[in-house]
């Protein structure tokens, strides 16, 4: 079994070998053996080739993977039915199949609560058409009234006064420190809400209230689980953050639960996904304006921008403009990360997917004179970004010196996503190792903690 202080699996591979206790060189001689008892009497067990199987995207030759399967006790049907990596036993699946009522989102915190930090998959487990059968039922519908009709104590309006409270500081604390240093501490709040729901006595309205707040604090949960790493975590606060909006009757913060997913599928170069994902989202917000409807937008941009499409991106920029002009003061709490800055920036990142640096150096330049650097793993996000445009456009000095200025920032919070762009950095910095500049820059990043 894995541990809880086991590092973050970012392949089903390395999960597969973290529960087995196998180092790369003992896999290669396992499935060297087994392909020895198919009948291969010449493969040879390669360290390098197991490596590069888990790290370099490089799809094992049939044989191998028979010879793997068998000692994993996997059928030959599924390798052939579920292309590598998806027939790899990589523990139980996420459950997507809750009641849409408010049991169902009762039982999905219970199963969630805990569980998800010692969940170590870093890869995405619900995907293709899982995503798209998702999205459909949120989508289709209708808010369920929730029955309070549970023995125990009174669950009272003070009570979740005091919850909801306390949700702006753990968003905060996110926003400042990173998913890893906060993910514990929203995971017991969302433990706190569901003993009440499962244990307390409480009206109808109070009962809605209790899962909104649920809804929430799985949200954060995932999104602190999703910046840490943990993407299959991420994954499974979010169907149980959904579960709960749907029981509230908030298909506006189901929306936003979307928006989220939508990125996480950019990360994972699934776009197709993305763009469903967002486009449901878009459509659950019921065509709000101002920050959120802004934000529901830039996350469809953005899935277009990595699926290669420009002109659909533009589109929806053009339509984030007009709904981030008419941004409030009474627009959600949750949307006021999304300043003039973080908009500036995102338009950037749209660039860069696109592939249009210059256009993408401009966006940057401006986001970064105007966002707030007390916003410190976005800040250091853009600073990133940023760093690669300049390194790609052959400005090294000016690329050097944002790799200065982030440096501070990566070591006041802890990012697994930021540690992905830092790498790419340095992949970046590579081409001019014979600079005194650019070895003191991937020196610098080379330091950061970890």
């Amino acid at each position: 079994m894995l541990t809880d202080s086991a590092g973050v699996c970012a392949h089903p591979l390395a999960f597969v070998r973290a529960q087995r206790g196998w180092s790369y060189q003992r896999l290669a001689r396992v499935v060297a053996r087994r392909a020895r008892d198919l009948g291969v009497a010449n493969m040879a067990a390669e360290r390098q080739k197991v490596w590069r199987w888990e790290h370099r995207g490089v799809v094992p030759d049939r044989v191998s993977q028979l010879a793997l399967a068998a000692e994993l006790g996997v059928s030959s049907e599924k390798v052939e039915s579920h292309p590598w990596p998806a027939w790899l036993p990589t523990g139980d699946v996420v459950r997507t199949d809750y009641p849409w009522s408010g049991a169902g989102s009762v039982t999905s915190m219970i199963d969630v609560v805990e569980d998800a930090l010692t969940d170590r998959r870093g890869f995405l487990t619900i995907t293709g058409a899982g995503v798209a059968a998702l999205a459909g039922e949120w989508l289709n519908l209708e808010p369920a009234r929730l029955a309070a009709a549970l023995g125990g104590r009174q669950v009272d309006t003070q009570i979740v006064n005091r919850i909801e409270h306390n949700i702006p500081g753990l968003r905060l604390m996110d926003d400042r420190l990173g998913g890893e240093s906060v993910r514990r501490l929203v995971d017991a709040e969302l433990g706190v809400v569901t003993e009440l729901l499962t244990r307390g006595s409480y009206t109808e309205k109070i009962g809605e209230r209790l899962q909104l707040l649920a809804a929430e604090l799985a949200r954060v949960a995932g999104w602190a689980s999703f910046d840490a790493g943990y993407h299959t975590s991420a994954q499974r606060y979010w169907i149980t953050a959904l579960h709960a909006a749907h029981a509230a009757g908030d298909r506006l913060v189901g929306a936003n639960i979307m928006k989220n997913m939508a990125l996480q599928c950019v990360d994972f170069d699934r776009p197709r996904e993305a763009v469903e994902l967002a486009n449901t989202s878009l459509a659950s917000s019921g065509g709000i304006s101002g920050r959120a409807g802004a934000m529901f937008q830039m996350r469809l941009a953005r899935a277009y921008a990595a699926l290669g499409e420009p002109v659909e991106c533009f589109r929806a920029l053009v339509r984030c403009e007009a709904a981030f002009e008419r941004a409030t003061p009474q627009d959600p709490a949750w949307a006021s990360i999304f300043d003039e800055g973080s908009y500036a920036a995102q338009i950037g990142i749209c660039y860069i997917d696109l592939g249009r640096l210059r256009q993408a150096d401009r966006w940057l330049t401006q986001a970064l004179a105007i966002h707030p650097a007390i916003h410190a793993r976005d800040h250091a996000t853009y600073l990133l970004r940023h760093a690669a445009v300049q390194v790609d456009l052959g400005n090294l000095d000016q690329g050097c010196s944002l790799i200065r200025e982030v440096v501070p920032l990566l070591e006041a919070t802890r990012s697994q996503r930021n540690g992905r762009r830092v790498e790419d950095v340095r992949r970046r910095l590579r081409r001019y190792a014979s600079d005194p500049q650019a070895r003191e820059a991937d020196h610098l990043l080379a330091a950061r903690p970890v």
